[in-house]
C-alpha cells in the first residue's frame, strides 16, 4: 500500500542530533545520507522533514542527498545557540561560528531556496556585551529565515548553574528585545522576497473563507503559515496540495490565492 493511499502525505524524521544517525549502530559510520535516499523510493511519500541536525554532523554526503531527495522539504532547522566561539565552547557544542556559515553556504548552493530556522540563548553566563554585539552582526551575515531566541535561566541539573557571571536579568530582557526586533527585519525581508512567486502547499485546516496551509518551507506548528485568500472558494480541504501565488507578507505569514489545484 502506498502512503497517500493510508492517508500519509508527509513524515518527519526526529532526534537529538539526527544526522547522526548510524554513528551508534555497528561499524559507527553515519548514514544519515543513506537514509534520505532511500526515503526518496518510498511510494507515496509527498513530503519529508528532519529535526533537529547538529551542526558537527553535517557532512558533504548529507549535504549530497538532500540536493537530490525529492520529497525533502527546503527547511532546514539548524540549532545555533550562540554567536560567539567562547560561549559556543561554554555551552559543549560541538562547533564554531565559522563552520556553522560554512555550511549553510554549503546548502544554499545545492539547494537554492532552502530556508533556515534556528534557536538561540541570549544572556548565557559570562556573555559579554561584545559578544551580544557579534551576535547581532551574525543575525546580518546569516540571513537565517525565522529564529526561535531565549533569555537564559537555569535548569535543574545542567553544568551551566555553575558558571560564574550570571547576567543580570534586565540586561538579559533588553539583549532578547533587540535581538527580536532585528530578526523580526530580516525575517520579514525574507518572507517579502516570496511576493509574486508561485508556492506548492498544504492544507492544514479550513478557517472561514481561508485555507490554511504551509510552504515547503515552513515546518508544521513552528514557523508561519500561508493563509490562502481563496482557499474554500476553490474547494481545498484539509490535507489537499495546492499551487499558490503569493500575494503578500509580513514579518510571520504569506498570503496569497490559488493559482491551480494539483
Amino acid at each position: 500500500m502506498a502512503l497517500a493511499d493510508a492517508g500519509v502525505l508527509e513524515v518527519s524524521l526526529l532526534g537529538q542530533n539526527v544526522n547522526s544517525y548510524g554513528t551508534d549502530l555497528p561499524g559507527h559510520r553515519q548514514l544519515f545520507g543513506d537514509l534520505l535516499r532511500a526515503l526518496d523510493g518510498v511510494e507515496g511519500l509527498e513530503r519529508l522533514r528532519f529535526t533537529s541536525p547538529n551542526p558537527k554532523d553535517f557532512r558533504d554526503d548529507v549535504v549530497e542527498a538532500m540536493a537530490t531527495c525529492r520529497p525533502l522539504c527546503e527547511h532546514v532547522h539548524f540549532p545555533l545557540q550562540s554567536g560567539s566561539d567562547r560561549v559556543l565552547r561554554l555551552m559543549r557544542r560541538g562547533y564554531r561560528r565559522r563552520r556553522y556559515l560554512e555550511i549553510l553556504a554549503g546548502l544554499r548552493a545545492a539547494i537554492p531556496g532552502v530556508a533556515f530556522s534556528t534557536d538561540i540563548i541570549v544572556g548565557f553566563p559570562g556573555e559579554t556585551d561584545a559578544e551580544f554585539e557579534a551576535l547581532l552582526e551574525f543575525l546580518d551575515e546569516a540571513q537565517l529565515d525565522r529564529v526561535g531566541a531565549f533569555a537564559y535561566s537555569p535548569v535543574t541539573g545542567a553544568a551551566a548553574n555553575a558558571l560564574p557571571d550570571p547576567v543580570p536579568e534586565a540586561v538579559k530582557q533588553a539583549r532578547l528585545a533587540r535581538f527580536m526586533e532585528r530578526q523580526a527585519a530580516i525575517s520579514e525581508a525574507r518572507l517579502a522576497a516570496k511576493v509574486g512567486s508561485v508556492q506548492q502547499v498544504l492544507v492544514d485546516a479550513i478557517d472561514g473563507e481561508l485555507a490554511i496551509a504551509r510552504s515547503m518551507a515552513d515546518a508544521p506548528e513552528i514557523d508561519g503559515l500561508v493563509q490562502v485568500q481563496d482557499g474554500r472558494e476553490a474547494g481545498l480541504q484539509p490535507g489537499d496540495f495546492a499551487m499558490v501565488r503569493i500575494m503578500g507578507s509580513d514579518e510571520h505569514d504569506l498570503y496569497g490565492e490559488v493559482a491551480y489545484n494539483e
